[in-house]
């Protein structure tokens, strides 16, 4: 008899979560039918008696904010790339019963700018200061051989930064967020603020920009998204994330790889669509 496996998305609110649609996706085309991903509304005060209440048909578990930090006290390891930013995105039960958690939106994000073909740049910068913020400077660590200047509402979040920096070794400087307009300089920018916050940059992008990697997927495209295509720069949306860190998680979970990308891609599109 076929043992049926289980995996779902935690966070709150959670409601709005494409991941089912992704990895539901993922499963069909692996042939996977006795597989299930569903999503889940918990909060930091419930994770722990939601974990531990999980049996041994629990194949892994997708986080969402609030619970990327709240999730690490509940693991028995974490991988050196959720340890870089103290966040983690996605754990996975092994079979002797351990949970091991990752961050794959840092590879995600790596692997969404090389689609595009963007492998190396010589500065970046990075509007906003939040928990996705940090996952970018990871990112940036990898591939950006310069500067990254990150623009700011505040003196606290500047620090914030400044900081992350230091720890994964990133040459950060910090600016106003008043003077964001001379971000769209950059050969990448990075927008990791929420819906409707970088709208009045739009009328700042010059005439042939850089790459944009904006992590918004809802709604799409972003008033900044929407003005740097018209100027043919190139964009990387947050579906894009998305759908990268969804092929890491699915391969993990599962053990299958590689993830159908297409298809997931593909599913993701369609629900947005519909919406």
């Amino acid at each position: 008899m076929t043992t049926l496996r289980r995996a779902a998305v935690l966070g709150s609110p959670i409601a709005h979560s494409l991941s089912p649609v992704l990895h539901r996706a993922a499963y069909t085309e692996l042939g996977l039918d006795h597989w299930s991903y569903d999503r889940f509304e918990v909060d930091e005060a419930a994770l722990p008696g939601f974990v531990e209440g999980l049996d041994r048909s629990w194949a892994g578990l997708s986080l969402t904010m609030p619970l990327k930090r709240a999730i690490i006290p509940l693991l028995d390891e974490i991988s050196g790339t959720a340890a870089s930013v103290e966040a983690v995105n996605t754990v996975v039960f092994t079979e002797d019963g351990r949970r091991v958690g990752d961050n794959t939106d840092i590879p995600g994000m790596i692997a969404a700018l090389r689609e595009r073909g963007v492998e190396k740049v010589e500065s970046a910068a990075v509007l906003g200061a939040g928990a996705t913020a940090s996952s970018a400077l990871a990112a940036l660590a990898e591939i950006c051989t310069g500067p990254v200047t990150a623009y700011v509402r505040s003196r606290e979040r500047g620090d914030e930064m400044r900081a992350w920096g230091e720890r994964l070794a990133v040459d950060v400087r910090i600016a106003d967020w008043s003077d964001g307009a001379q971000a769209m300089h950059a050969p990448l920018v990075v927008a990791t603020t929420p819906a409707g916050t970088t709208d009045a940059l739009a009328a700042a992008v010059p005439d042939a920009p850089g790459t944009l990697f904006d992590v918004l997927y809802e709604p799409w495209p972003t008033a900044l998204a929407a003005a740097w295509s018209a100027r043919a720069g190139s964009v990387v949306g947050g579906l894009d994330l998305l759908v990268h860190q969804a092929v890491i998680q699915v391969e993990q979970m599962t053990g299958r790889a590689p993830a159908p990308l297409a298809a997931m891609r593909n599913a993701g599109e369609r629900a947005l669509a519909a919406r």
